[in-house]
């Protein structure tokens, strides 16, 4: 376990800008929930040094990504498709299907979304900050080639493998993702996917809902059966029945606790999609927020940045419309 420095204790950078706001406030799936959420936490002065005296917060402008840093996950044409088709004509359309995109026009989404959670895994590996936040990524449905689930950068695969890379104070990181979605993170969890692996330096672990018809189908979602053939230990899911609640969540977390301390990762990121939340439109699982009730989201996330060693990374999530 890499100890953090002692200038980034106490520091967590919040990943925004008034044209990423602008750009993710178009997302189909949810239109305008970049603005109310990053409004919100303005109203409610959560970036203000009085509301957390421990730990200062400071607000880093996000940095484009380029068709090269996206290149290290996606492929090339789908980039050059996603990136530089401008214009929506009959082909262009029928294109945009086959790889999963409802239209043309989400270059400057992509590059945007992407380049948050790059300059947010970067604040942590420069030892600039001990947590980082970036609201807008988590896009956890991406895939290589295609986009999934209103998900068309697969920024959270692409934070891995930079967290992965090493540094000289991290020569070998080992890296935790943990999706906390109501959906399983198929997109992450299978870009990881390796049957049989004995040694990695990623593990991927997706708590999420699971049943006949939900999205997204996977045989990953399923609970893994370590006598398999097709098994692998760093890809791990725990899928959950309908009413989901803190109880529940409190059951499961010696589980989550005890993974975490054998593979002793030197960064966790958390993709903290809020669709389990009692009182979302899914009205799947009945989980709460407050953070001082055991097994609650909040409890949850807390504890991760609080009592876990090691650098933290917290994405947003992604509302998949429902039909």
């Amino acid at each position: 376990m890499t100890e953090i420095p002692a200038d980034a204790r106490g520091i967590a950078a919040y990943i925004a800008s008034q044209e990423l706001i602008r750009v993710s406030s178009l997302l189909p799936s949810n239109r305008n929930r970049s603005h109310v959420v990053h409004s919100l936490v303005n109203s409610l002065g959560l970036l203000n040094e009085r509301f957390l005296p421990e730990r200062k917060i400071q607000i880093v402008k996000p940095q484009c990504a380029t068709q090269h840093a996206l290149s290290v996950y996606h492929s090339k044409d789908y980039l050059e498709f996603v990136l530089h088709s401008k214009e929506s004509t009959e082909n262009t359309v029928s294109t945009a299907s086959e790889y999963g995109l409802e239209d043309v026009s989400v270059s400057s989404y992509v590059q945007l979304v992407g380049g948050a959670t790059l300059t947010a895994a970067e604040t942590l590996k420069t030892g600039f900050a001990e947590v980082a936040i970036c609201w807008d990524g988590g896009r956890h449905h991406a895939r290589k080639s295609k986009a999934s689930g209103f998900c068309y950068v697969a920024d959270c695969t692409l934070a891995i493998l930079s967290l992965k890379k090493p540094t000289p104070s991290i020569p070998k990181p080992k890296v935790m993702y943990l999706d906390l979605d109501l959906h399983f993170s198929d997109g992450v969890s299978e870009a990881f996917y390796l049957p049989q692996s004995s040694n990695s330096q990623i593990l991927t672990f997706s708590i999420h809902h699971a049943a006949p018809g939900f999205f997204p189908a996977s045989p990953r979602a399923e609970l893994p059966n370590a006598a398999a053939d097709d098994f692998d230990p760093f890809t791990l899911s725990i899928p959950l029945k309908q009413g989901a609640s803190n109880g529940t969540y409190e059951r499961i977390w010696p589980t989550v606790q005890h993974v975490k301390d054998i593979f002793q990762p030197d960064y966790i990121i958390v993709q903290c999609g809020v669709d389990g939340l009692a009182g979302d439109p899914y009205a799947t699982f009945n989980w709460s927020i407050d953070v001082n009730v055991r097994g609650s989201m909040g409890w949850y996330v807390n504890q991760i940045v609080n009592e876990w060693p090691g650098r933290k990374l917290l994405l947003g999530g992604v509302a998949v419309a429902q039909s």
